[in-house]
């Protein structure tokens, strides 16, 4: 069984538990207030095993069911053994550092929550896109290059951070998909060249 289906089995279970019980969610959801004053860093990690409903659960699941298995492939091929090591830590840390500037934003926001694996998902989404930039995603009917669609949905998550104006967290799905690209980029400098290399050969890859 690979990491990927083992983070969704228990992705799945810890949201379906906390849909039902509201002190559970409660007690792992990411409330910089409470981070800041209790110092409970734990839920920079647990907040990203629940979803606000089953459509939130179901498009960051399904992304990484299909995207998370490619990086896994790529990072087993590069790095054998240590791959799922690879894989497990640019998931776990795309969490982590996706949610570092909502806490450091909210932490005197004693309402403020935030939940979700998107940081961790968008990591995984931008690093496939770093090795395979022209491989299309596919957003409903729309299919573009990975690239195209990755810098689109940067730009996208960018300004409606800013707006803050709705109830997502997009400044997580921002640095969690730049978090992906720094990370591919620091444990594979060639990573970047390669990427530079498909850009520049686009009708040959294509």
């Amino acid at each position: 069984m690979t990491i990927t289906y083992i983070i969704i089995g228990i992705t799945v279970v810890i949201s379906f538990i906390a849909y039902s019980n509201q002190g559970f969610q409660q007690k792992l959801i990411m409330n910089p207030y409470q981070v800041n004053r209790k110092q409970e860093y734990y839920r920079f990690i647990t907040s990203g095993f629940i979803h606000a409903d089953h459509m939130h659960l179901f498009f960051n699941m399904f992304s990484l069911y299909f995207f998370g298995r490619t990086m896994e492939y790529i990072f087993n091929m590069l790095f054998g053994a240590a791959g799922g090591f690879y894989f497990l830590a640019l998931y776990l840390l795309g969490i982590i550092v996706s949610d570092i500037p909502t806490y450091m934003k909210n932490r005197n926001h004693p309402q403020y929550n935030s939940l979700g694996a998107s940081g961790g998902v968008s990591a995984v989404i931008f690093a496939s896109i770093i090795f395979l930039p022209l491989q299309d995603i596919c957003l409903y009917f729309i299919c573009l290059p990975g690239v195209i669609m990755g810098t689109a949905y940067i730009i996208f998550s960018w300004y409606q951070g800013r707006k803050a104006n709705d109830n997502i967290n997009h400044d997580a799905h921002l640095y969690g998909a730049l978090f992906g690209l720094f990370f591919c980029l620091i444990v594979y400098p060639d990573s970047f060249p390669n990427f530079i290399e498909q850009i520049k050969n686009w009708q040959q890859y294509r």
